[in-house]
């Protein structure tokens, strides 16, 4: 009688782990709603999730030191005056540049530790950290 009632509460233990370790499908939703698992991040300039690697301009790494090469998407305001860039470095999913002035050059605030600018080059973009390129 003890090895049935023993095997049973072995059974209905494992069951009940099992249950508890099924990711739930689009469950991974962040306070904006958007599902991470899915490719969506938000954009605070379009104030809704989108897919990065569905943008325009699709920027890649250079000089990474890992086995791998990140890209980052660059969107614009309908004015053109601020840009957003989705840089995978620190606990910001994007950062907004302003314009500066006529030409075209976007730039991070001082507010930021470090200093990101956005330029044209060749026939796309080019970002920039502390005045070295680490997108085109």
């Amino acid at each position: 009688m003890k090895k049935i009632i023993l095997l049973s509460a072995m059974f209905l233990g494992s069951f009940v782990f099992a249950q508890k370790s099924t990711p739930v499908l689009g469950g991974d939703r962040d306070v904006h709603g958007c599902i991470g698992s899915a490719g969506y991040t938000y954009s605070q300039l379009r104030n809704n999730c989108i897919q990065t690697f569905n943008q325009k301009i699709k920027l890649k790494e250079v000089n990474s030191d890992k086995s791998y090469t990140s890209m980052t998407a660059v969107i614009f305001n309908k004015s053109m005056t601020k840009a957003e860039v989705f840089i995978p470095d620190g606990a910001a999913k994007s950062i907004i540049l302003d314009k500066q002035g006529k030409a075209k050059i976007w730039k991070s605030g001082a507010h930021l530790k470090d200093s990101y600018v956005l330029t044209p080059y060749k026939k796309s973009y080019q970002i920039k950290k502390n005045d070295e390129v680490i997108y085109k």
